[in-house]
């Protein structure tokens, strides 16, 4: 790889898929953010909810931070400590943060976790450092079952490319209105 490409590559938009149709409910996801952010008692930046599907039978729901388009944590934010990065993914300055809180407010996933201890209101950073490295996402690399897709958004022939253009890959709760921008889901039966 060169040295452009890889410039390129570091400046890419992502998408993380979830596929409800493989997950198992298992939480090696949430596991694998807790250690991996070093979390303080059983906090994760992600949450597996039992759900059930219209016929009555069980499916679950990891949810976390979407990345949304039209952030309503951003806009809030009375610091501009939570900001876009270039990839697509929301993140959060712990130097500008002053922990008000009126981001987890706004926030209509529930996304942020507030550390007591840090002051900051936090959130899933897509392992960015990872991800700009060429690799992925912990709770990715953690998913046994190949729930989460992960991939370059811009890449056309990318798997989460392909599955958000064939309408298979939708994203939670639409009529929020925030544009999840990251993360999409394939929802059971689907």
């Amino acid at each position: 790889m060169t040295l452009d490409q890889a410039l390129a590559e570091a400046r890419g938009k992502y998408a993380l898929i979830i596929d409800l149709n493989k997950c198992t409910g298992c939480r090696a996801c949430e596991l694998a953010c807790h250690q991996r952010n070093e979390l303080p008692g059983d906090m994760s930046y992600i949450r597996v909810y039992p759900k059930q599907k219209p016929d009555g039978s069980p499916y679950f729901l990891p949810v976390q931070c979407q990345h949304c388009v039209k952030a309503p944590c951003e806009s809030v934010c009375p610091t501009g400590a939570t900001y876009h990065h270039e990839s697509g993914a929301v993140l959060v300055n712990d130097k500008t943060c002053v922990g008000c809180r009126y981001c987890m407010v706004a926030c209509p996933y529930d996304a942020r976790r507030y550390d007591e201890e840090k002051g900051i209101a936090e959130k899933c950073w897509l392992c960015l450092d990872w991800v700009l490295g060429g690799g992925v996402p912990a709770c990715v690399q953690a998913c046994a079952p190949g729930a989460r897709i992960f991939g370059r958004l811009d890449d056309p022939d990318s798997e989460v490319s392909q599955l958000i253009a064939s309408g298979r890959a939708k994203p939670l709760h639409p009529e929020f209105g925030t544009e999840p921008g990251i993360l999409f889901y394939i929802f059971p039966g689907e």
